[in-house]
């Protein structure tokens, strides 16, 4: 999910996925092409709890950074008042991998059994019942972003933010680093559009430098104004979480 897209959802009607901030996913990309970025998780989760006792499903987007471990948003993950939650899972989630296609193949899917939250940005890491070992994960990159950098963001969310749903086919879109603050990097669309941008059920999405295996994270979709857009997107650093992921799944 995605926070300011979630805030722009509730106006509308309440959707398949008012509550668990979903991101977006790539509007105005371009499909991914078979057999790349195997990485990127979809995570469907149902049972979330609202305040008033009932529950709703929704998505995000993730990524693989160890066989048994996917990085994704933090806000994916709460209570029924909102607020990010530690520990054993708060409802069902399955992660996907390994496909870029839902109409042609099945990937190799996971269920989460532990979520476990940064302190320094919105970003949280999910345990895998069983770990995962015909998809490379990402390497999680170290080094300071730089304005003006070029990333691939690729991600399950979708096309629009009006009556949003999850995609059935893996986008990707390049963007380029507009700003860079000390847990945050903001980005704006660069290719195929200036309006390239994360969506609905996009959060959690990885922003990264491909290389012909994986690539190198840079940050994690975390919000931005309602897709698709011009605007800048904020999105959380993975270097400076980089030793906390490699302490937990070590």
């Amino acid at each position: 999910m995605r926070l300011r897209a979630l805030l722009a959802a509730a106006v509308l009607t309440i959707i398949t996925a008012p509550a668990a901030l979903a991101a977006p996913d790539v509007a105005h990309g371009s499909d991914v092409p078979p057999g790349r970025f195997g990485f990127v998780a979809k995570l469907a989760m149902t049972k979330i709890p609202r305040p008033d006792g009932s529950t709703y499903s929704s998505f995000c987007t993730g990524a693989l950074v160890a066989p048994g471990w996917v990085v994704t948003t933090g806000h994916c993950f709460h209570d029924a008042h909102r607020k990010r939650v530690s520990g054993k899972m708060p409802y069902p989630t399955t992660v996907t991998l390994g496909l870029v296609d839902e109409a042609v193949e099945s990937g190799v899917a996971r269920k989460a059994t532990e979520v476990l939250q940064a302190k320094e940005n919105d970003v949280a890491l999910l345990r895998l019942d069983t770990p995962v070992s015909t998809v490379p994960p990402v390497t999680v990159s170290r080094v300071l972003p730089k304005v003006g950098q070029h990333l691939t963001l690729a991600g399950w969310g979708s096309l629009t933010s009006t009556n949003p749903v999850p995609a059935g086919r893996m986008q990707q879109g390049s963007v380029q680093v507009a700003t860079v603050a000390p847990t945050t990097v903001g980005v704006r669309g660069a290719a195929p559009a200036i309006t390239t941008s994360a969506c609905t059920y996009d959060s959690g999405a990885p922003y990264f430098v491909p290389d012909d295996k994986s690539g190198a994270l840079v940050s994690i979709e975390a919000t931005g104004p309602g897709c698709p857009h011009a605007g800048i997107e904020t999105t959380s650093r993975a270097d400076v979480i980089a030793d906390w992921i490699a302490t937990h799944t070590a």
